[in-house]
């Protein structure tokens, strides 16, 4: 069974390896030549060394003296292939890691740019660590192999030329020495099926814990108000020490086996110079030759711990291509069609049947209403009644499962790329500010005048408390907005969208920490305001209701009753129910603390 895995890894190893030489075939054709010029020079090293004792180090023994010219001629063939050589290693190290990096930079543009074209259900059930792994540690870890690939594949070169060399310089030492690459072969295929598993463990407890941490920084506020520092410390310390242990495994193989392939060509070339050294004496070779032998045969152990690395890498390369790939094939990318929304008056929004699901969990039911042109509309309705996820379908974050939303008669799914985010802006109850200025935060990259900034400003009602800031505009706001309190996020959160000047603008309930009277400034301006848009809220304030055109009440699912505020709550109980609720819970607790004062009197 370990050997029908560890084939299949090397199969797909072998397959990404060959996706890399066909992304980048010139780069990797030149690395190749650069590693080959290495290997040939290596070997050729071992002639000069040959031809310097036979010419130089022998005759100065025998008579005493050398001739300059030798002496220059040897140091030149020295210094000669050194110097070809080092520019051979040069070239193979630079363009390895430059084909590396480019199908590492590759990767995580695809990967990136496949997360922006999947639909926000994907993302739901995909955790944001998991996301961050696929894209920075399984991209590194998938072309791993590519820095030692060039340099492999050239060594092959000098495996073949300094066997060859050895033949050629004296058959019986080459034999000798050859008996040890079976042994080397055997040992290095078992080397590989124990470490295959284990790598693949430890890269996938490497992903888990990038996760882990993820999750811990972005609950940083939850996981300190609740006093749960320690048990998240725990979790964290848990899977970490997992992946310590299988690092360790990895390293105790690896530790295992590396020294035995490391003495193995040793030993081969202890009997090289034993055999050597008694065919020396026989006369059967001269000196030159036994150096020159014995200097190829420790040559033959690079070439194979060359392949050995490329081997060891491939187990990763393998977990990390996969990991990068479910990304890249998964489906259910976002179609776009080709129409086009003209115009900068008011849309008209029409909702026609609409359906959806998470799963086997149904959350809209035949949704159907109409909002004219210019009109506000307030969402309402329970907890879990799907007013989230409606108004996601209105800026086209997720499609219906079945039914429509029509701008302009035109359905969402027929409106060319771009189209609907140039007409409809979505502002959600949890307002995301970016660790930048209040400007950068409010155009986004945008070329936008601060005339239309500050005027952005003013309709969200923050432009006081901005241009009280340390440097207004220029202010930074911290990671998330920290330096700001929740209601001014959403300020800034607000003057972002329509600033656009959207055709359609959809709050989901992103007023909620502002208080109410500037919540009815903000609804007054947007409705008054000069470039107007038909404006849909998800509301719960009595207050914020009472200032839409009609209320659409939803329960399960489902459009329950419409119309004006009053309306409702004259003839729906569920309505008058839930919109009343708050002030009764006031006027209650009111009255508790009235009593309070009388009878502390």
């Amino acid at each position: 069974m370990a050997s029908k895995v560890t084939s299949a890894v090397m199969r797909q190893g072998l397959h990404v390896l060959a996706v890399a030489i066909r992304a980048e075939p010139l780069i990797f054709t030149l690395a190749v030549a650069a590693s080959t010029v290495y290997g040939v020079m290596t070997v050729a090293s071992a002639w000069a060394l040959g031809w310097a004792t036979d010419n130089v180090v022998l005759p100065a023994f025998r008579a005493g003296e050398i001739t300059r010219g030798a002496i220059l001629t040897a140091v030149a063939l020295i210094i000669g292939v050194a110097v070809v050589k080092a520019a051979g290693v040069g070239g193979r190290r630079f363009l390895a890691g430059l084909m590396q990096y480019r199908m590492q930079a590759r990767s995580r543009r695809g990967v990136t740019r496949q997360y922006l074209k999947l639909p926000l259900a994907w993302h739901h059930r995909h955790p944001t660590g998991q996301l961050l792994s696929n894209a920075g540690a399984d991209a590194e870890a998938a072309w791993a192999p590519l820095a030692p690939l060039p340099m492999a594949v050239g060594v092959i070169v000098m495996l073949v030329t300094a066997a060859v060399g050895m033949v050629v310089t004296d058959l019986v030492l080459a034999l000798i020495g050859f008996l040890i690459f079976p042994a080397i072969a055997v040992i290095n295929m078992i080397y590989q099926r124990r470490l295959s598993p284990l790598v693949t463990r430890a890269q996938q407890l490497r992903a888990e814990v990038s996760e882990i941490a993820h999750e811990s920084f972005d609950g940083a506020l939850v996981i300190k108000t609740l006093g749960r520092e320690d048990l998240e410390a725990e979790r964290f310390r848990a899977r970490a020490h997992e992946l310590r242990d299988a690092n360790v495994a990895v390293g105790r193989v690896r530790g295992l086996f590396d020294p035995v392939l490391e003495a193995l060509p040793t030993l081969g070339v202890l009997a090289v110079l034993l055999i050597g050294a008694h065919r020396l004496a026989a006369g059967a070779i001269n000196s030159g030759t036994l150096v020159q032998v014995a200097y190829l045969f420790t040559l033959l152990a690079f070439p194979i711990r060359a392949l050995g690395w490329v081997l060891g890498e491939i187990p990763r390369s393998v977990v990390g291509w996969r990991r990068v790939r479910a990304v890249l094939d998964a489906s259910g990318a976002m179609e776009f069609g080709t129409a086009s929304l003209t115009g900068t008056a008011p849309a008209r929004l029409e909702i026609d049947g609409l359906g959806y699901a998470y799963d086997d969990a149904t959350v809209l039911h035949d949704v159907t209403f109409e909002v004219p042109a210019g009109r506000t509309v307030a969402l309402v309705g329970p907890t879990g009644s799907g007013k989230s996820t409606l108004v996601q379908t209105l800026a086209r974050l997720v499609d219906p499962a079945t039914g429509a939303v029509r701008i302009d008669g035109t359905d969402l799914r027929e409106i060319e790329r771009g189209g609907i985010s140039r007409a409809v802006a979505l502002v959600p109850q949890q307002a995301f500010l970016f660790d930048d200025s209040v400007r950068g935060n409010i155009t986004l990259g945008l070329p936008v005048p601060d005339e239309d900034v500050w005027a952005a400003l003013r309709l969200a009602q923050a432009d006081g408390f901005v241009s009280a800031l340390p440097a207004a505009l220029d202010t930074m706001v911290g990671e998330r907005g920290a330096t700001l309190s929740g209601g001014q996020r959403q300020r800034i959160a607000l003057a972002r969208a329509v600033v656009r000047r959207p055709r359609l603008l959809v709050l989901d309930d992103a007023t909620s920490s502002v208080d109410p009277q500037v919540e009815a400034r903000i609804l007054y301006g947007l409705r008054d305001a000069a470039e107007a848009a038909t404006v849909v809220v998800v509301a719960y304030r009595m207050a914020t209701i009472a200032l839409a055109d009609e209320v659409v009440y939803l329960e399960h699912g489902r459009v329950v009753d419409r119309g004006g505020h009053q309306e409702l709550i004259t003839r729906c109980a569920g309505y008058r129910n839930l919109v009343t609720a708050y002030e009764r819970e006031e006027a209650e607790r009111a009255a508790v603390e009235t009593d309070s004062e009388g009878v502390s009197a």
